[in-house]
């Protein structure tokens, strides 16, 4: 019945479902998991170096971060012989997050995939192209352009766990992971899904390794982000993943909650085709949305992971936003920079470096940049270096993703305790 005068009642919205981090499962430069990676983190080692997944003789820079040798398991599937190494990446941390998590496959119910990828199986789309113009070498095997498709390495993980849920794969630049966490928020806050498997694939190809060296984006060096002498990023490869499921299911099975999703938020330049806006706003108001989709004041962020590829125009552009964003105060937020320790991941970075803000925030360390470099003079930018810094167990952490074509996704984490 309507109360008198015939308006409707009010009703207040209702809050949005908490979201957990359960499990978590890496795959980088530092090797098979999340304690190898961990243990570089924490350390400030850099895992860039001399390569071999692509014949790079021709180019001007000879450095990467690689996968090492793996998975180390005997238990893997005779089959994975015959997938893309982005799909093997992604395999991996999905397997270690959901074992991390208490899961196990089948997975069953209410469950769904959400991958970002930049370049899914082009590694091996390149491999079969050479072998298909060299009529002496190697056969051409079409097993080599099954992963091509950028759905591969979600569709992988899908059919590797069983899961029959919503499967949806991102690719927009180096926010394609980021944003594959956001829908999976989404998805989680909506009832859509009661567990997320969440993250991002990528490996390094020639075509990508070519790509940015014709721009001069790479760094003969270890890429050294917001350093005063700064040249470009480094590529590196590997999978993050995250188990994403409702507080009120991970509390009721007696799980760990390794972190909490707060919010995520998203923008585009609308600018050029690789260079950010100078004056950062494109990112500022990615920031914006995510604090304001999280429910957070500004004055909580306590620690950022920064997108930090270490090119001129981006790290300015990365740090204007900051200061938009958070003013005075922007100079006295801890940064880290897990580019300088990985390199960049392209699609998958902003998966491997959400794994690496819950781990921050977990251990209550920001962990330091690799190497010494000078930062610009131009940014007050807190980066850290040297030493892990320690945090406040009750402030929240940003990761934050800023892609080609003017892509930024931003992702608000909490330990569990401080929410």
């Amino acid at each position: 019945m309507l109360p008198e005068g015939g308006a409707s009642p009010a009703h207040e919205p209702s809050a949005p479902r908490r979201v957990a981090v359960t499990g978590l499962g890496a795959v980088s430069a530092a090797g098979w998991g999340v304690a190898p990676l961990w243990r570089v983190l924490r350390e400030g080692q850099t895992a860039l170096g001399p390569f071999s997944r692509i014949d790079h003789t021709r180019h001007r820079t000879h450095l990467a971060g690689q996968v090492p040798a793996g998975p180390p398991s005997a238990s893997w599937p005779r089959a994975i012989a015959r997938l893309s190494f982005s799909e093997r990446f992604a395999l991996f941390a999905a397997r270690e997050a959901i074992a991390q998590a208490g899961l196990a496959a089948p997975l069953e119910g209410p469950v769904g995939v959400f991958f970002g990828t930049s370049t899914g199986g082009l590694l091996e789309s390149g491999w079969f192209l050479d072998r298909l113009w060299a009529p002496d070498g190697p056969r051409a095997g079409l097993h080599l352009m099954a992963g091509h498709q950028l759905n591969a390495p979600g569709d992988a993980v899908a059919r590797d766990l069983a899961i029959t849920g919503p499967v949806e794969t991102i690719s927009s630049a180096c926010a394609s992971a980021a944003l594959a966490i956001a829908a999976a928020l989404r998805a989680l806050r909506e009832g859509e899904v009661e567990v997320a498997i969440a993250g991002g694939a990528d490996c390094l190809c020639a075509t990508t390794y070519a790509g940015f060296n014709s721009l001069r984006s790479i760094d003969e060096s270890p890429c050294r982000p917001f350093g005063e002498d700064r040249r470009g990023l480094s590529l590196g490869e590997g999978a993050g993943v995250l188990v994403l499921e409702s507080l009120d299911r991970a509390l009721g099975r007696g799980a760990t909650v390794r972190a909490e999703l707060l919010g995520a938020g998203a923008s585009c330049d609308a600018s050029h085709m690789t260079a950010p806006l100078e004056s950062g706003q494109g990112a500022a108001s990615a920031l914006r949305s995510a604090l304001a989709d999280a429910a957070v004041p500004k004055e909580r962020v306590g620690y950022i992971n920064a997108h930090g590829t270490g090119t001129v125009l981006n790290d300015a552009a990365e740090w204007a936003a900051y200061a938009a964003t958070f003013g005075e105060r922007a100079s006295k937020i801890p940064v880290s920079a897990t580019k300088s320790i990985l390199g960049h991941l392209l699609g998958s970075s902003g998966a491997i470096e959400a794994v690496a803000t819950v781990l921050c925030l977990e251990a209550r360390l920001a962990h330091p940049a690799a190497g010494h470099e000078p930062v610009d003079s131009r940014f007050g930018i807190d980066l850290v270096q040297g030493e892990p810094r320690n945090l406040d167990g009750d402030q929240v952490g940003l990761s934050t993703s800023l892609g080609f074509g003017g892509a930024n996704a931003v992702l608000v984490f909490s330990r569990h305790e401080a929410v």
